[in-house]
């Protein structure tokens, strides 16, 4: 009977220590993941994209949004952010020359430059919108990506296989919204991933 009370005083007393554990767990501050997207657009398609992107990230808790135009952003928010998300329209194949002008800023403006490389191992992804199905937008989210990789950056893509995409036509007509989902989907790994990544660094 003596050895039985033990074990249940035993148990009692682990209990309390995992309660205690689970509470000082649940009371630590959950650190913050900075998410910064940018874009470039005209038509407002690439702008409905990238609220949607925005949208996405909001599903994880820790997510922390800024939400700019290219030409916008400040060097210093791009050297703290966790996770860069870029978007542009399809021209002539290719990244528009605002967005271009944007990474070439990296080295030009904000001294992102090797061997030091400031952007490395902070999360990258891409989303573009083009007038036609096959008007270049695996090359304009290729080149993006490409950008990305030349900066040390780790890339993940959802939606299609390089990132979230839409085909605007003629530009009358809105973005759909399974487009707008895989935009979401896409802000929302992105966010995942580095969340997961910073809090592994963190261990």
């Amino acid at each position: 009977m003596a050895k039985q009370n033990r074990l249940i005083l035993l148990a009692i007393f682990v209990l309390a220590l995992f309660v205690q554990f689970a509470a000082a767990q649940a009371n630590q501050p959950t650190e913050k993941i900075k998410i910064l997207i940018v874009y470039h657009s005209l038509g407002g398609h690439t702008e409905a994209m990238a609220k949607a992107v925005a949208e996405g990230a909001k599903k994880i808790p820790q997510a922390e949004i800024t939400l700019k135009k290219v030409g916008e952003v400040k060097c210093q928010e791009l050297l703290v952010t966790d996770a860069l998300i870029v978007g542009s329209p399809v021209y002539w194949s290719n990244m528009a020359g605002e967005v271009k002008t944007f990474f070439d800023r990296f080295s030009m403006e904000c001294g992102v430059l090797p061997p030091a490389f400031q952007m490395r191992d902070k999360i990258g992804g891409a989303f573009v919108t083009g007038g036609e199905t096959s008007s270049g937008k695996e090359i304009a989210l290729m080149t993006i990506v490409a950008a990305m990789l030349g900066n040390r950056m780790i890339v993940v893509s959802e939606g299609q296989a390089l990132g979230a995409a839409a085909t605007t036509g003629d530009g009358k007509a809105s973005v759909t919204e399974k487009e707008l989902d895989e935009a979401r989907r896409l802000g929302e790994r992105v966010a995942s991933v580095a969340a997961t990544f910073k809090r592994g660094k963190g261990k």
